[in-house]
């Protein structure tokens, strides 16, 4: 019985590991790294939205408690997991609640038909971004002012996968590329 203990933490290590290895990070990112602004997206580009709606329907979203008071709601039809270690308690009805990115991974892993998406901020791309398998990116073809950047990451360490360029129009005034990185 002496090595009981160690054997349930490498368990536990190892659902761990494989659980944040099939994290997928969603983000549109300004050309100088900018996601956000005073708690919001600073511009608004609907075909993203309706990109990121795509994406993550039917699947699990990861975010962080500042993202989800932006958002300030479940969305529609997916999962909604906020990472918080202040959080007092859940703020709506089916939202789960875990203290940090690992926890999350593993709630969203006990559905594995479902993706698990971390959609925000800073620290929680921060922390997905060493096991992530993917990286679903908006990328901006300009500067935007904000005060919410994405972190910086080596393009050397991941590959496209696909993507689609979508000029400024009347709806969209911002040219962006949506891309898919893959390790």
């Amino acid at each position: 019985m002496k090595d009981w203990p160690a054997t349930v933490d490498r368990a536990a290590n190892e659902a761990a590991v494989a659980a944040l290895g099939r994290l997928e990070l969603v983000a549109a990112v300004a050309a100088n790294g900018t996601i956000g602004r005073s708690g919001q997206l600073p511009w608004h580009l609907p075909d993203d939205l309706k990109h990121f709606k795509a994406l993550t329907l039917g699947h699990a979203m990861l975010m962080g408690r500042r993202t989800w008071e932006s958002v300030g709601k479940p969305l529609p039809g997916r999962r909604t997991i906020i990472v918080s270690g202040t959080l007092a308690g859940i703020p709506f009805p089916g939202v789960e609640l875990a203290p940090s990115l690992e926890t999350a991974a593993i709630l969203a892993a006990k559905c594995p038909e479902q993706r698990a998406f971390v959609v925000g901020g800073t620290g929680l791309y921060t922390a997905a971004l060493r096991t992530a398998r993917a990286m679903h990116l908006t990328e901006l073809d300009s500067m935007v002012d904000g005060d919410t950047w994405f972190p910086q990451w080596s393009r050397a360490d991941w590959r496209v996968e696909t993507e689609t360029f979508h000029p400024a129009d009347d709806r969209h005034a911002f040219g962006f590329w949506m891309r898919k990185y893959v390790r």
